[in-house]
């Protein structure tokens, strides 16, 4: 049966005295489509001569009513920026309503009462709606590292007859029925670049290459058609496949998809569209965005096109534009508090600023971490496997480091090793030799003390990502960003951090040190930096712990950090001996 026929058949459940004039008003269709339909309705036995429901419609009918629904609220909400850290987007308050309890109840005004909501981001905060709406929660850990197939495949053997959502959308009227007869799915007539769906002429859905209807993300799987989803889902899941959207197994398991177009449904993806949507709304305060109206004078609604950027491995940060110029704003991350001292870093940019090495600094906060710079347009970052660019970056660094400037504290290698440690709270390491690689990787630090003359302003944080290059009226310039955990140190360190945050393997490594030092590299200093690599790489293993443990989760990149202080420390006793 189509999606007309349905439609007909809904009208006609609904209103057993409807005439075909009213059926096509409430459907959209024409009186003509209207009379196939309810002709098809009575070949098939579904409606009697009279037009009224017959037994077996109704039976239909019954046997295609929902029976649960699943929400997938796991996710960060990252483009929410700068409001997401301080609410998770599920519980944001639009038109005086949280945007999953209004959910939850067009839900149960259609009679669904079993749902399940898949949480992760502040689990705690959706503990509320286990007693107000009798809800069942299911924690998803890997909510930071996968996509929402992942929090699917969490309630996947609930599906049967079930609707599925994401928990950021606000549907103005309700797309959910007491009744369903087919599996579908919920698009816009707005065409996406990203989407590789479309709604066909037969009124399902069908594949394409691009530019796609907008996924909206309800639908509703039938009993029929569950198993192959279901089936599809562990498939993925057991393939890791990280990035996944839960849509893209609902669209590879050879079921037949139904699209029903609703523009009445919206996403609520980022800061903007929350704006758009309720401009009233008091969850658009944020302390960032009070912030910039304070630094620049102006009101909230002066503050346009916010963006947001990379998430990076210490903080978030949007783009936004104030007066007719482009900023960036930084907003701390989870636990930097922790991490970075803010007064420091303010010192360190009062240092560098005058000389063209940083980013043009606008605003920063030394009190809570917030910090608002200019913007640089055509600019891209240095891309550590082309080596004109590692040559071009490292001439600059070795400029910086060449100033020899100074400032007053040190970034201490090995005792932030044990601070991050502490920063566990007794949770043990996750590697079984974490003791033994540690001790090893200790015993380095004799060779680096005696190998170490004046410590000079170091950028500690000089990696591939924060070297940007870009054209300028005077042509190539190249700029150093992110200076918080910069500190007095051997400046050979920061050949060190630009390796191991490229991932760079051993061959790598020697192009760098030689990009460094076009006049050649003594075997002492050569040594050294290998030394820097496994004790830096240690660092940083205990960073990304101490971040795992709350919650954000660095994948690959964590379990290279770790390699690099075994694999380090043995390459040094090697070469050394």
């Amino acid at each position: 049966m189509n999606n007309r026929c349905y439609s007909v058949l809904q009208c006609i459940y609904e209103d057993k005295n409807a005439t075909q004039r009213v059926i096509a008003e409430k459907t959209q269709l024409s009186l003509g489509l209207v009379n196939k339909c309810v002709k098809y309705l009575k070949n098939e036995g579904l409606i009697n001569e009279d037009n009224s429901l017959s037994e077996y419609g109704l039976s239909l009918i019954n046997t295609k009513k929902p029976a649960n629904a699943i929400i997938l609220a796991a996710g960060y909400g990252m483009r929410m920026i700068p409001i997401n850290s301080q609410v998770p987007k599920p519980l944001l308050t639009i038109k005086g309503e949280v945007l999953i309890e209004r959910l939850i109840r067009q839900l149960n005004e259609k009679g669904i009462t079993d749902i399940t909501v898949i949480c992760g981001f502040m689990k705690e905060r959706f503990e509320y709606l286990i007693d107000e709406f009798n809800i069942k929660l299911v924690y998803n850990k890997d909510y930071a590292g996968k996509n929402n197939l992942f929090s699917l495949n969490k309630a996947v053997d609930k599906i049967n007859n079930t609707y599925i959502m994401p928990a950021d959308i606000y549907c103005n009227e309700n797309p959910f029925s007491s009744y369903e007869m087919n599996t579908w799915y919920l698009l816009n007539d707005d065409y996406d670049e990203n989407s590789k769906v479309r709604l066909n002429s037969r009124g399902y859905i069908s594949k394409c290459v691009a530019n796609g209807n907008k996924e909206i993300g309800i639908a509703f799987i039938s009993g029929e058609d569950s198993a192959a989803l279901i089936n599809k889902v562990k498939e993925l899941v057991e393939k890791n496949d990280e990035e996944a959207f839960w849509e893209k197994a609902l669209f590879n398991c050879g079921i037949r998809v139904y699209g029903k177009i609703d523009n009445n449904v919206l996403e609520i993806n980022t800061y903007e569209d929350l704006r758009e949507l309720d401009s009233n709304s008091n969850q658009l305060k944020s302390s960032a965005i009070d912030e910039i109206c304070s630094v620049f004078n102006v009101t909230n609604d002066e503050v346009k096109n916010i963006t947001v950027l990379k998430k990076g491995m210490t903080n978030r940060s949007f783009l936004f534009e104030c007066k007719g110029k482009k900023y960036i704003m930084r907003v701390p991350g989870e636990g930097t508090d922790k991490l970075i001292n803010r007064k420091e870093e303010a010192e360190v940019y009062s240092v560098v600023k005058n000389y063209d090495i940083c980013d043009n600094i606008q605003y920063i906060n030394p009190s809570n971490g917030y910090k608002i710079t200019e913007f640089i347009e055509n600019a891209h970052c240095c891309d550590a496997y082309n080596y004109e660019d590692v040559k071009k970056c490292m001439k600059r660094l070795r400029g910086f480091h060449d100033l020899k400037l100074k400032v007053n504290h040190e970034f201490d290698i090995f005792g932030l090793i044990n601070f991050y440690e502490t920063l566990w709270e007794g949770i043990p390491s996750e590697y079984k030799d974490y003791e033994l690689t540690k001790e090893k990787v200790f015993t380095l630090k004799k060779y680096i003390d005696e190998h170490t003359g004046e410590k000079y302003l170091t950028h500690i944080d000089a990696v591939p990502d924060n070297f940007l290059i870009h054209e300028t009226e005077k042509g190539e310039d190249i700029r150093l960003i992110d200076w918080e955990y910069a500190g007095m140190q051997d400046q050979n360190v920061d050949i060190a951090m630009f390796a191991i945050y490229a991932c760079y393997d051993r061959p790598d490594v020697e192009k760098l040190i030689d990009a460094y030092y076009p006049e050649g590299c003594s075997k002492e200093t050569r040594l050294k930096i290998y030394c820097y690599v496994a004790a830096c790489g240690l660092l940083w293993s205990n960073w990304c712990e101490y971040k795992r443990n709350l919650g954000v989760e660095f994948g690959e990149y964590s379990l290279r950090q770790y390699r690099y202080a075994k694999e380090y420390y043995n390459i040094f006793h090697e070469e050394k001996d």
